[in-house]
């Protein structure tokens, strides 16, 4: 017996004693949603699916094509069945079209003698109405029993134990870690066949949905938090059962789990405060207890290389009281995230910065995609405790093997994120930085303002007096590889304009400021001179 109302159950109500099943007796486990009636041909507007369509067959009364297409409509609107009543309007149902029943399986029902629709009618709605009322109360019940047992030892095997019961099938629960659950023993075997399943499928496994393996089908819910899929909990089934109070009753255990887990988290997540302690005095180059350095770094263990991550957060606001919760649920995010990347963070946080020394096996290839794609990730969350990522810019520095470097690649995270925030290059690594890594050294060393002068004040000053775009016209003219054209469309003035700045700029340059070398020389100037505006800026806007 399914926990819905089906059309194998209608027709042991009083109200169905004259009633037989003449085509699509496969599809008697159908769910029965309402009862309608329904004496016209036009069925799109009136029907929502899973309604028992009641009718004295006027509406078949047309031709045999009419006919066929009434009833393939009201297939693919998903009702449940159609009951006619034989007399008047029809004294049997045509072959054509319980071939056609039979072969969707979808019930055709007949009456052999006149019954009264309103009493069906109110039969049957009362059902519904009393069926749902016992789903709610058993739903409200088991959501009682299920967060009663998420404050208990051993709460997650109790929880599953707990679907056993009820529904009298294997019921697990999926994660990345070794740590298997599932009830009863006998479900064991089913864990590795729903973890290859969950590795090779192209599903979206963060929806709910059926599938099956190994010829067992299974219902399965996705155990979420803290913007994250955590696990799957997977409920073996027989194909009647698959129905929406199925689901309904996984998504309660689910937010059970869900509890265990955060809280379980939030237990671990309280005992970090050391290692935040540990990550600031790394990254400002502080002395540090070595010991805790395999502790939070297993780095001699696992021969890791690291790369320095920050993300600034901007929070001053969040400062109050509940700063604490947020800085935790900010920390398990973070750690979780980057783990299930299989990576080994060491995690700060604090209102302005996030920062992670994120270490990784040294054999990995291409360990960059993996950087990537946590960035990708924290685009897509939509976490309240975690403001969107448009405000959360952040660095990653070069990678490191060994860990005394470590405030180096604090400092490049932390320059990398500075020029990314003021629109200088859109990168997020130190690596991608190109010149500018080597303008920032310049720049540390006070040579860079003579470079920019030895190069670029001899157009400023004419730009200056003569109220002229000689500088813009340079700047554009060597991002389009010297073409006149595209060099024109850009500043907006045709050519012989260009051709006369251009002879100006021969003059102050000399003729051959196109040539490779010298070329070059004028683009790091550029380039030096934003960064120098930049800079500058910035010390202003400190001050």
């Amino acid at each position: 017996m399914t926990s819905y109302l089906t059309v194998r159950d209608v027709l042991l109500r009083d109200t169905f004693n004259s009633a037989r099943v003449v085509a699509g007796a496969g599809g008697l486990h159908k769910q029965v949603k309402w009862s309608h009636i329904l004496e016209v041909d036009e069925v799109e507007s009136l029907i929502n699916g899973g309604e028992l369509i009641l009718s004295t067959g006027v509406g078949l009364r047309l031709d045999l094509d009419t006919q066929l297409a009434y009833v393939k409509r009201l297939i693919e609107k998903n009702t449940a069945c159609i009951c006619f009543e034989l007399g008047a309007y029809i004294q049997q149902v045509p072959e054509e079209i319980i071939e056609l029943a039979n072969k969707k399986d979808f019930p055709i029902v007949v009456f052999d003698e006149i019954v009264k629709f309103v009493d069906i009618t109110q039969d049957l709605h009362a059902l519904i109405t009393n069926k749902h009322y016992e789903i709610l109360s058993q739903l409200d019940k088991l959501s009682n029993k299920f967060i009663e047992l998420s404050m208990a030892p051993n709460g997650i095997l109790k929880i599953l134990q707990e679907l056993h019961q009820h529904f009298k099938e294997s019921a697990l629960f999926i994660t990345n870690e070794s740590k298997p659950f599932y009830y009863p023993v006998s479900a064991k075997e089913k864990d590795s066949l729903i973890r290859l399943y969950l590795q090779n499928t192209n599903s979206n496994l963060s929806a709910q949905q059926m599938f099956t393996v190994d010829q067992h089908s299974f219902a399965m819910m996705p155990v979420r938090g803290l913007g994250q899929v955590w696990g799957h909990l997977c409920l073996q089934t027989k194909g009647e059962m698959a129905d929406e109070f199925l689901f309904l009753i996984l998504d309660r255990a689910a937010l059970a789990i869900t509890q265990i887990l955060l809280r379980n988290r939030t237990i671990e997540e309280r005992k970090q405060n050391l290692e935040d302690q540990f990550v600031q005095k790394v990254l400002n180059g502080r002395s540090y207890n070595s010991e805790n350095l395999q502790l939070y770094i297993p780095v001699h263990r696992h021969k890791l290389a690291y790369r320095v991550v920050i993300i600034k957060t901007d929070d001053m606001e969040n400062t109050g009281t509940d700063w604490e919760e947020t800085r935790l649920r900010r920390s398990m995010m973070i750690r979780l995230l980057f783990k299930n990347h299989g990576l080994f963070p060491a995690v700060s946080i604090t209102e302005s910065e996030i920062a992670v020394i994120a270490a990784f096996p040294s054999e990995v290839m291409r360990e960059k995609d993996l950087f990537k794609k946590i960035i990708h990730t924290l685009i897509d969350m939509k976490e309240v405790h975690f403001p969107a990522f448009s405000q959360r810019t952040c660095g990653i520095s070069m990678s490191y093997h060994d860990i005394k470097y470590a405030s180096r690649a604090y400092e490049e995270a932390q320059e990398t994120f500075e020029l990314q925030s003021a629109s200088v290059t859109d990168a997020c690594f130190y690596d991608d930085l190109g010149i500018y890594r080597l303008l920032i050294q310049l720049k540390k060393s006070g040579q860079l303002e003579r470079y920019i002068q030895d190069y670029l004040t001899p157009i400023m000053d004419y730009d200056k007096q003569m109220e002229n775009k000689l500088f813009e016209t340079l700047t554009v003219f060597l991002e389009c590889g010297g073409v006149v054209k595209n060099s024109a469309d850009r500043l907006f003035i045709v050519r012989q304009t260009l051709y006369n700045r251009l002879e100006l700029l021969k003059t102050i340059l000399g003729e051959d400021f196109m040539e490779p070398q010298n070329r070059l020389a004028l683009e790091v100037a550029i380039k030096a001179y934003k960064l120098d505006q930049w800079t500058g800026t910035r010390e202003k806007t400190a001050e």
